[in-house]
This record gives structure tokens, C-alpha cells and sequence, in this order.
């Protein structure tokens, strides 16, 4: 297999090289959600090397895009789970993965403006920052720093370890090493736990070395759908932001051939694929676009490549358990990082659109978003109950659609 680059050819080596590359680009984060929400990490590892196929089947082999685990989704999967029980939680996925399909038709048939109108930055930046504020409990409290948190607590070491490593990697990397900081982080982390003996080998030697991923069959009731459907069209807009980031890399036009509709459709398709066998919802990995462009290969076959490696790595038992014994310290300092840049990325977001805070209607919509995500909403619609960061994107949108431009004056434009 030889693919041309530029002027140089990828022959089996170069490919299994840079298929790895990307792999170890997109492992600490897809392996970071279903530690967070009760998931078997080997089956992530499946549905994200399996969705990523079905994404460049779906996209006519022409997107160099990685799919993994998403993080969107942690708090509603996590808040279903504890109510409903896991499975219920993979009903959403799928679900989410068919509201893709949906938006993907309307997009073929119409475009995009509806999306910019219904969802604009003002609506998507407030939202994203509570996927990363409303989460902040749960980093905290896995890195041990709740009811008086103490240095002589080795988890606290461990914690506080891997966050300095983690800021440090995310401050000063270059390079390839600079998307992949998550990774280093739980590298270090685990090191330094080791070195603590908070580690425990005993899954890796209890394990076999092959057999199958954990899967798990989903499912369904309207309540629970609910609760994480809204998360999907801050995640749609995403995507379309990913989209347009590969076009400009790679000098392609993605947007038209093969058109947004075939990526979004891909994108869904796995996430529903996710969600039947037992894994957390897919996206298109960000760090996975920074290897692109650091690197300038943008061929699909070194995508299909690393998405062949991690499906064959799933079923690989002790190292599925390998990553069981990271202790949830470790998780907890990369997760204190991760969600708070999470969250200031969705700051960026309103900064970058130029978002007026003088302007109440502005400050309103963001303000009710912040508090509703933030400090755990419920409201109940008979069976149906919005949770959450679920309910404040609906009334986020619902007060968008709703209230009079120029906020200031209170008069309509």
C-alpha cells in the first residue's frame, strides 16, 4: 500500500507509524470518558476505530477525520446512569446519532443558515462552558481535593502530580507533543501513582491476553432520551466547526464534496453504532486535526490506519485492563484541566464572536444558560424531565428565539 504525499509516497511502514501517531493523539481522552461514566474503556476503543470506518465509508473516503469519545455527553450519560441504569444511558447515543441523520437531511435540503439562526454563538458558547463548569465536582472530587484534601493523602499526591504535569504539557509542548497533553498527563500520573503504590496489578494478571470488549445492547424510554438530545445541536455545531477547520488544513472544500451532509450523517451513524454495542457517543477529535496539521499528511488511509489499530488493540484483554488499574486521582488531575479548558473554550467562543455584554438580551441568555447547566436544573414535562445542561440549551435556544434584539433599548431591530 503506497499513498502520495505531496511529493513522497507512505508505504507499510510510514502508514503503521503515523497510524499510531494518531492514536496515541485521540487514546487519552476517548479512554477518559468511559473511565468518568461507568463504561468499558475496550469498548470505546472499538466504537471509535469501528465508527471511524464507518465515517470514512459514509464520507466517500475523502475526510481525514477522527472520531472518539465525546465529552459532551459525560454529565447527562453519568446523570441517566445513576437514575436509570447504564443502558439507558446508550439508548440516548443512539438517539443522538438519529437526530444527526435528521439534521443532516435538512442540511442537503436546505443548509445550514437555520442552524446559525437557531444556534448562535451566544447560545453555543454559554452551553459549552457549562459542559466543563457543570463538571468540575466530579474532577474535584476523584482527585481527592474535597473535605479537607491533605498532602499526606498519597491520592492527593498523585492528583496534584498529574495536574502540574498536565498544565505544563498543555503550557509548553510543541510539536506533536502538544495535542497530545491528556495523554502525557496519564502517563505521568501513573508513573508517579506507581511510584506512590496505589496501584493495583492484579486485573492484568487475572486477564486474558484476547477476547472480547464488555459490549452491551441499550435501552430506551423517553425520559432519559430527553435528557441528552439537547446536548446533540451544541455538538452538531461543533462538528461543523471541525469541518471547516480540516477543509482550511487540508485545502479541500468538505463542505461541498463529499458536503456536509455526508459528514454529519457519518459523525451520527457512529454514534448510534456507539450506542447499540456499549460505547459513549462519537465526535470529530480536535487533537487528531492538530496532528494534521503538524505533520501535513492528510491522507485517509493513515485515518483508516490508526482506526484498524484501535479496533484490534480493544480486543486485547490485559491491556484493557492495564487501563483499569489507573487510579481515579490520576483521572481526577487530568479531568481539573480538561474540563476548565473545556470550559474557557467555550469563553473563547463568546470572545471570538464578539459578544456585546452590554446588550441584556446577551447577558440574559448567557447568565440563565450558566445558572440552569451549572447548578443542576430539573423541570418536569409529565414523563419527560430536562436535567441540567439538557434543559439549559432548550432555554437557551427558547430565549434566543424569543427575546427582542438590542437588549439595551429593549426595542426589536
Amino acid at each position: 500500500m503506497k499513498t502520495v504525499v505531496g511529493q513522497r509516497q507512505l508505504g507499510v511502514g510510514q502508514h503503521l507509524a503515523l497510524g499510531f501517531q494518531h492514536l496515541f493523539a485521540m487514546f487519552g481522552a476517548t479512554v477518559l470518558v468511559p473511565l468518568l461514566t461507568g463504561f468499558d474503556p475496550a469498548v470505546a476503543l472499538f466504537t471509535s476505530g469501528s465508527g471511524t470506518l464507518l465515517f470514512i465509508l459514509i464520507t466517500q473516503g475523502k475526510v481525514p477525520a477522527y472520531l472518539g469519545s465525546s465529552f459532551a455527553f459525560i454529565a447527562p450519560i453519568i446523570s441517566i446512569a445513576s437514575i436509570w441504569g447504564p443502558q439507558y444511558a446508550l439508548g440516548g447515543g443512539v438517539a443522538v446519532g438519529l437526530v444527526y441523520a435528521v439534521v443532516a437531511l435538512l442540511v442537503a435540503r436546505i443548509g445550514t443558515d437555520w442552524i446559525d439562526r437557531v444556534l448562535p454563538p451566544v447560545v453555543i458558547g454559554s452551553v459549552i462552558m457549562v459542559i466543563g463548569l457543570g463538571l468540575a465536582g466530579t474532577a474535584v472530587e476523584m482527585a481527592g481535593l474535597t473535605g479537607g484534601g491533605s498532602l499526606a493523602n498519597p491520592d492527593v499526591r498523585v492528583a496534584l502530580f498529574t495536574i502540574i504535569v498536565t498544565v505544563l504539557g498543555t503550557m509548553f509542548f510543541k510539536g506533536f507533543f502538544a495535542v497530545v497533553p491528556i495523554l502525557i498527563g496519564i502517563i505521568a500520573g501513573y508513573i508517579f501513582a506507581l511510584l506512590n503504590g496505589v496501584v493495583d496489578f492484579s486485573p492484568v494478571v487475572e486477564a486474558a491476553w484476547i477476547g472480547l470488549p464488555k459490549f452491551m445492547v441499550p435501552k430506551f424510554n423517553w425520559a432519559a432520551i430527553a435528557m441528552v438530545l439537547p446536548v446533540s445541536l451544541v455538538t452538531i455545531t461543533e462538528h461543523l466547526g471541525d469541518v471547516l477547520v480540516l477543509s482550511r488544513i487540508t485545502g479541500k472544500q468538505f463542505y461541498k464534496d463529499p458536503g456536509l451532509h455526508r459528514t454529519l450523517l457519518g459523525d451520527g451513524l457512529a454514534t448510534t453504532w456507539a450506542g447499540l454495542v456499549g460505547g459513549p457517543p462519537n465526535t470529530t477529535y480536535g487533537e487528531n486535526v492538530g496532528v494534521l496539521a503538524i505533520t501535513g499528511v492528510h491522507q485517509v488511509s493513515v485515518i483508516a490506519v490508526a482506526a484498524g489499530l484501535a479496533v484490534a488493540m480493544s480486543f486485547i484483554q490485559k491491556f484493557g485492563a492495564l487501563i483499569s488499574t489507573i487510579p481515579s486521582a490520576v483521572m481526577g488531575g487530568v479531568s481539573v484541566v480538561l474540563f476548565g479548558v473545556i470550559a474557557a473554550s467555550g469563553m473563547r467562543t463568546l470572545v471570538e464572536a464578539g459578544i456585546d455584554y452590554g446588550d441584556k438580551r446577551n447577558l440574559i441568555i448567557s447568565s440563565v444558560i450558566l445558572v440552569l447547566g451549572i447548578g443542576g436544573a430539573q423541570l418536569g414535562l409529565g414523563e419527560v424531565k430536562l436535567h441540567g445542561m439538557a434543559l439549559a440549551a432548550v432555554v437557551g435556544i427558547i430565549l434566543h428565539l424569543v427575546l427582542p434584539k438590542n437588549g439595551t433599548s429593549g426595542a426589536k431591530n
